[in-house]
Formats: C-alpha cells, structure tokens, sequence
C-alpha cells in the first residue's frame, strides 16, 4: 500500500513554489493546464495554484510513506487513551455525585434489593453471590473523604489519559517521551494484577500497552535507541522531497544560492540548516516556473557569507 498516496487522499496534495529559480525548476513544470507542482507527500505533480509558497526554508514539513502510516497507528492507541480518559472521568463524576447523596442512593438500594434477591432466584442466579453487590455494600462503608480520594485520583488519571492522547494524536515528540513514561510506570502493577488473576480485560489492557511502548521506542528511537533523535532526524531528510531536490542541485554543479531547508527537526523546534546550491556561475537560461525572475543576461548573486537564521519549521501535516 502506497501511504503517502492515501494520506493525499484524506488529507490533500501538499505543493509548494519556492521562490529560488533552481528549485522552483524542480518543483514545478509546464503542463497543458498550468503550471504542475509536486506534491511533497506522494510525488505526484498536480496542476493549479500549490497549496504553499514562499523561501525554501518555510516549506512544510510532511510525513511521507511509513512516517503516514505510523501517525495512524499512533492515532489508534490516541483514541484507546481517549476511551479510558471518558471512563474515568464518568467513574470520578460517579463517584463524587455518591458521596453527595449516599444516603438516599443506600436506602433506595436497601428498599430494592429484596425484590432483586427475589428476580435473581427466579432466574436461577443467588444474588448474595454477587461480586458487583459486594462492592456496591462496601461502598456504602466508605467515609466522604475516602470517596473523595477516589474521585480526585479518578479524575486526575483521567487528565493524563486526555494529555497522552493529545500527544499521540498530534504526532509531537513530547507526547510519545509522555506516553512511553506513564505506561511503563504502570505496567507493574498490570503485571502484579495478571499474577493474582487472569482477566480477558487485564491481558487486553497489559498487551495493548506493552506494545505502545515497544512501538514508540522501536519506530520513534527515543531515549537513544536506534541511533535516537539524530538517527530518526536523518531518516526524515532522507524521505524528505525538497531535501532531496537541494542534494540533486549539489550533486549537479549547479551554484545558484538556494535558501537554506528546515527540515531536521521535530515540529515547533529550531532546526539545522540544510544548505543547497544553484547553478554554476555566469549567464543563466530563464526560470520555467512561474514568478521567476531570473533572465539569461542576469548573472546569479554571490551567495552570502553571514549566517542565515532559520526560522521555526512549520508542524507536520
């Protein structure tokens, strides 16, 4: 299956014009509807307006081919997390509404309960035998302030199930460094629950996490693994189009100034300069793409010796 392809189809083809002539000449070319530009997801060239323009150095940031299919998977679990946060929020809600009014639920329990002893024994089930009726008894023990324990940690645990799925939704670093740290601490216990009972819902639960955090380990190199940050960095300029393009230019001779890329680092941080090249030096042959401005009379400007500040790079998309 070809990802980048069906990231496009429910997202939209992502094209860019650079404003540098020798990248702009790569991106872009001619067709019978207009100017083509290449879609810096799946390589496609589409006609029209592209969706960005502007110096290399703003243009967007993509996932491309296994980078779209690990955001999905990562979407999945993000909704798993999404789930237990509504659970626990629905439990904490449950929870403090009880302290508030146990009396009334307790007598309303006591007063039905003879007639659900008396439904449960026609169907043949003892009610007494209950585990649901046990907790719900013992409930009825509990003090206010240790229900209120119960609904501040319910609804506190229901917070960082919300934040983790943010983070995995959003596909951000810190989200996957959060998500690894808080399921790995909770994976003792999960451990310690399956040896004093095996449930269907405590192995779900225990497989379910184990593997998000073998997969952000494995596929996301954090803490060092796999080469770590720089490793996973140098795999995104590897697949990157417009990296790809400034390395085609190098490797060319072609000495034109080219902006310099942001594209080595995670989203919303400063990234290390990628610096292509243009043509060789001397008259050069007029820019296809469309608002270049080079002529062939006019000879290509000195490349600058200062260095150049790189703007923040824009987020995935």
């Amino acid at each position: 299956m070809d990802w980048s392809l069906l990231g496009c189809g429910a997202s939209g083809h992502v094209t860019f014009a650079p404003d540098e002539p020798p990248l702009r000449e790569r991106l872009g070319v001619a067709a019978a509807g207009g100017t083509a530009w290449r879609c810096l997801r799946c390589g496609t060239f589409v006609t029209g307006e592209p969706t960005h323009h502007g110096p290399a150095a703003s243009a967007p940031r993509v996932r491309r081919g296994k980078e779209v299919r690990s955001a999905l998977i990562l979407r999945v679990f993000a909704v798993e997390r999404f789930l237990r946060a509504l659970v626990f929020a629905a439990l904490a809600y449950g929870v403090w509404r009880f302290k508030t009014s146990r009396l009334s639920i307790e007598q309303a329990f006591t007063h039905e309960l003879p007639g659900l002893r008396l439904l449960f024994r026609e169907l043949g089930y003892n009610i007494n035998h209950s585990k649901l009726l046990g907790l719900i008894q013992h409930a009825f023990t509990l003090n206010q302030r240790t229900l209120t324990y119960l609904a501040i940690g319910a609804a506190a645990y229901a917070v960082i199930e919300i934040v983790e799925g943010v983070g995995l939704w959003l596909g951000q670093r810190w989200g996957e460094y959060f998500a690894v740290v808080v399921t790995s601490l909770g994976l003792p216990y999960e451990v310690y629950d399956l040896t004093a009972k095996v449930t269907v819902l405590r192995a779900v639960a225990f497989a379910i996490n184990l593997a998000l955090v073998i997969y952000l380990l494995v596929t996301r190199r954090l803490f060092g693994i796999r080469g770590g940050k720089k490793a996973y960095e140098a795999r995104l300029r590897s697949a990157s189009i417009v990296d790809t393009e400034l390395a085609a230019l190098a490797a060319a001779g072609d000495d034109r100034p080219v902006a310099v890329v942001a594209t080595d680092g995670p989203a919303g941080e400063p990234a290390t300069p990628v610096t292509g090249a243009g043509r060789g030096p001397g008259p050069q042959p007029a820019a296809s793409g469309a608002g270049a401005t080079a002529t062939a009379a006019e000879p290509a400007p000195a490349a600058p010796t200062e260095p150049r500040t790189v703007p923040t790079e824009p987020p995935f998309r």
